[in-house]
């Protein structure tokens, strides 16, 4: 089975927005889940009876990897209660 990764490319509240990275598809939906079924529905459209051979894959960005370290923490860190 072949795929075709869509990388998202806007991300905001309620908003984003992805691009296929080797086909001429832009998709835009409100969460990530409905993306996915957008993706699915543009290749319909764009591949006709042919999508059936293909799988859509969704990408975003990857995160800074300073501020992933950062957030790392040790295995034997417990939180300290408050009050």
């Amino acid at each position: 089975m072949r795929e075709i990764v869509f990388r998202v490319i806007s991300e905001r509240p309620g908003h984003l927005e992805a691009r296929a990275e080797h086909q001429p598809i832009t998709i835009t939906a409100p969460s990530l889940e409905e993306l996915h079924h957008e993706a699915r529905e543009a290749l319909i459209e764009h591949l006709g009876s042919i999508h059936v051979a293909y799988r859509a894959r969704i990408r975003r960005p990857e995160a800074d990897p300073q501020a992933v370290r950062h957030t790392i923490r040790g295995l034997g860190h417990r939180p300290v209660p408050c009050c």
